[in-house]
């Protein structure tokens, strides 16, 4: 059983979602793919720029899985932003995927430095969204790598309030302002790059807490994650660790241990900060 969240139009998602990002072999996509649907994953995760839309489509056809089991996310990337690129882009996805509904869309990322006027971009872009989620083509929509003031440029001009906000969230880096401004919106925040490119295992805090608990250094850090009300996305393409990652719902960190762990929020990002990201 795979515990859900509760998105605030009522969509329920499940808790962990199944990270794809860098997995472009056929093989390792039908391979993880197999071993998470067999573990119990069913929400996965994908972006127009990850480059594996198809093969995810064409593994989920395989696998044969009822498409009614599954929370698919898909995300429109920066060059395709506006509202008429937009709407093409994400036929172009439901075509790769091989299905005639998203369960959630989001703008990728802000694209401050591409656009000449980002906020204007960024709002047509969610425009074609929110014309998306009326046609019934989406069950949810939101945003990617938005901080606070690329939220409080957009929410004053949509119409329905983004769902989900995408973001690097981490022990290193856990963004208390992002999550508690999403919070108090019902936005629910999703945390990409959760074991931080790895060092994670790096840092005997948590391996010292995990010897504790009995558990891997990567259930710790999913299950802190999910003890602040986020949505950890989990990636890997070996079985051992697709199936650990998931077990986590059996156990909670105590308060003092979840305090512990975030005074490692100095180490900071891994991932390039949305300001200055120039694609």
């Amino acid at each position: 059983m795979n515990p859900v969240f509760e998105l605030r139009n009522g969509v329920l998602i499940p808790q962990i979602g199944f990270g794809t990002w860098q997995i472009r072999n056929p093989h390792d996509i039908k391979e993880s793919l197999r071993i998470a649907l067999d573990t119990g994953y069913r929400h996965i995760d994908t972006a127009q720029i990850y480059g594996n839309e198809a093969l995810i489509g064409e593994a989920l056809q395989e696998l044969n899985v009822p498409r009614e089991e599954l929370f698919i996310t898909s995300k429109v990337w920066n060059t395709s932003q506006g509202y008429d690129q937009t709407m093409l882009a994400f036929e172009e996805t439901l075509r790769k995927l091989q299905t005639n509904y998203l369960d959630l869309y989001l703008i990728h990322w802000p694209a401050v430095n591409l656009h000449q006027d980002y906020k204007t971009m960024n709002r047509e872009t969610y425009r074609a969204m929110e014309s998306l989620y009326n046609q019934g083509k989406t069950r949810a929509i939101g945003v990617s790598n938005f901080y606070v003031h690329h939220l409080e440029a957009l929410l004053p001009h949509v119409e329905i309030t983004p769902m989900v906000n995408q973001i690097e969230f981490h022990p290193g880096n856990p963004m208390p302002d992002v999550v508690s401004f999403c919070q108090a919106r019902g936005i629910l925040v999703e945390a990409y790059s959760p074991m931080m490119k790895g060092k994670v295992f790096q840092l005997p805090l948590l391996q010292e807490i995990a010897q504790k608990y009995h558990r891997t250094i990567p259930q710790i850090v999913l299950r802190w994650i999910l003890d602040q009300g986020v949505l950890p996305l989990s990636k890997s393409i070996t079985k051992e660790r697709i199936v650990q990652n998931f077990d986590v719902f059996d156990f909670t960190l105590s308060k003092e241990d979840q305090e512990v762990i975030a005074t490692l929020q100095s180490m900071g990002r891994v991932g390039t900060h949305p300001d200055v990201a120039n694609y």
